[in-house]
């Protein structure tokens, strides 16, 4: 099998609970599953893992280790993406998100400025991180 250039992807979180809501509605929705990797090191963490033809990737939680909100024009993390099979399924997420009361920076529309045919929803994890689900045709 191939694998994909990423492995996995790890956020601190200041709120451990509150995000593991957060995250299982979003990555469930977007075809991951939970696993457990906790270790004594850190025993109270939680991920999720998506698998296909391609590879696999692991998102994790852990509680952050001091108390600093995220800044994203700061060094670090700008935002997220993950990568939608269809428009439809941008619009789908986006009721989910606004169910759930997510902060929505950008609601569905086109984005051709990045690429024919990019179609996005724009919103934020309850720390502040920007975070993207995005369709982009097969060209």
């Amino acid at each position: 099998m191939a694998k994909l250039p990423l492995h996995h992807l790890d956020l601190r979180v200041s709120d451990l609970e509150l995000s593991r809501v957060f995250y299982d509605k979003l990555l469930t929705q977007l075809g991951y599953r939970r696993i457990n990797y906790s270790t004594p090191d850190e025993p109270e963490s939680y991920d999720w893992l998506a698998a296909d033809q391609v590879g696999r990737f692991s998102i994790g939680l852990y509680l952050a280790r001091q108390d600093t909100a995220h800044d994203r024009n700061a060094p670090g993390v700008h935002h997220i993406a993950f990568a939608a099979p269809s428009r439809v399924a941008v619009d789908d997420l986006y009721h989910v998100l606004t169910a759930m009361g997510v902060t929505i920076l950008d609601p569905p529309r086109d984005y051709p400025k990045y690429e024919p045919g990019y179609y996005a929803v724009f919103f934020l994890d309850p720390d502040g991180i920007k975070l993207e689900y995005v369709f982009t045709p097969d060209v």
